[in-house]
């Protein structure tokens, strides 16, 4: 029987290895087989702090893990070359051969996961005679991470499943293959256009520490946030982000287009990123109107995020969050990848004492807001914005706050 999909801030308060005790004993309610071998795993989701829309533009951005994301129970396989993957959140069970797996997504859940098993076969050295991993495995996926909530169930699953299967089969992936397995899956094999962010926000994630992603030449570093001061505060409008995939292409399209434009003005670019603010605005009019719009966006964003690193080193919160808020209204005016439901969200947030700054997270489109809250006003900024919210639309969002995730690991539930 499926279960309900998370709901952000519902799920009880159960840590991590009771939580995947109980998936382990529905992995082998659901495979059968004895509970020797099964193996759990946790992988985070991840909010974007800052850097909105840049990772495939070139661009800085300020990701953290959250500690909500996928739970993994998986097992080798009895019967050897098969590969069954199911999640307790819906009915569609994938089942085949290890050497015959689909050529082509399928629209369905498993299309994530898939990409990955793809991705780690095609990298395989081969210098051996079966492939690595031959043996075949049982997966079932659970998890307290809400799916097109914008907090990146995509990624967690797709660097999850890299980890798990490097550590059950010993393939010896260093953190970039896992990351690059990920990026395969969603680009080559779902057909997702995103940029390099999310996987490198779940795979180098650090306890307590935002990562800041040059997402031009993949140099990072891991910037410390004091969570005695500060929380870190998400609410989800509820809106599913049913066009997020065919409008976020589309942006990505536009920001192709707006460098095409542009890139003669500045010897030596290679991304829009390389594009200073001075000559999209100087040039803009050159553009298609809805092309510029988005140039200008990514522009003023790349200055916004280096503003950002500075006030983050420095602790100094409300730059941090005049800087996060001004990022929204430019998704709202510029990049148009707002909604109403998030605007009203963020609105509440900024007029709330406690709060630094606010904006949508992730694509846009629907799902969540991301807040900066003072260290104690948790709760009644909670509230506070919650009522706005449902007074305008007679539902409550729900919310959560984070500290930050250690990342994918291995988690003992044998207890």
């Amino acid at each position: 029987m499926a279960l309900p999909t998370p709901v952000l801030g519902s799920e009880p308060p159960l840590g991590l290895p009771t939580s995947l005790a109980r998936l382990r004993d529905e992995f082998v309610g659901r495979f059968g087989g004895p509970v020797e071998g099964v193996r759990t795993f946790f992988s985070p989701g991840r909010v974007n702090m800052f850097g909105g829309h840049l990772d495939y533009n070139g661009g800085p951005v300020l990701p953290v893990a959250i500690d909500r994301g996928t739970f993994l129970a998986i097992r080798r396989a009895e019967s050897k070359g098969r590969v069954r993957l199911a999640t307790v959140f819906g009915n569609d069970v994938f089942e085949g051969a290890i050497d015959a797996l689909p050529p082509t997504a399928s629209g369905k859940w498993y299309d994530y996961p898939v990409g990955v098993i793809r991705a780690l076969i095609a990298s395989a050295d081969g210098d051996s005679e079966d492939g690595p991993l031959e043996a075949g495995f049982d997966v079932l996926y659970g998890g307290n991470l809400p799916v097109g909530a914008g907090l990146s169930s995509s990624a967690s699953i797709t660097v999850g499943t890299a980890f798990a299967l490097d550590c059950v089969f010993g393939l010896g992936l260093e953190p970039m293959d896992r990351v690059a397995a990920a990026l395969d899956a969603e680009r080559g094999y779902v057909g997702v256009q995103c940029g390099i962010m999310d996987p490198f926000a779940v795979g180098f994630a650090r306890e307590k520490q935002v990562l800041w992603l040059d997402c031009k030449d993949e140099s990072f570093e891991h910037l410390p946030l004091d969570f005695k001061k500060l929380s870190i505060g998400v609410m989800d409008t509820g809106v599913q982000r049913a066009l997020a995939r065919g409008e976020f292409n589309r942006r990505v399209a536009e920001c192709k287009a707006a460098f095409e434009g542009l890139k003669h003005l500045e010897p030596g670019a290679t991304v829009l990123r390389d594009i200073p603010l001075e000559t999209v605005e100087a040039h803009a009019s050159s553009l298609d109107p809805d092309v510029a719009k988005r140039a200008l966006h990514v522009a003023r964003e790349v200055k916004r995020t280096f503003r950002a690193r500075e006030a983050f080193l420095a602790e100094d919160f409300i730059e941090l969050g005049q800087a996060m808020t001004e990022t929204h209204r430019s998704f709202q005016t510029h990049y148009e990848c707002s909604c109403e439901e998030l605007d009203v969200l963020v609105d509440a947030a900024v007029a709330q004492e406690g709060v630094f700054g606010s904006r949508l997270t992730g694509a846009g489109f629907g799902g969540c807001i991301v807040m900066l809250v003072a260290a104690g006003a948790e709760a009644e900024v909670s509230r506070v914005v919650a009522n706005a919210f449902e007074a305008r639309y007679g539902r409550r969002p729900p919310a959560a706050f984070f500290q930050g995730d250690a990342g994918p690991r291995e988690v003992d539930c044998s207890a």
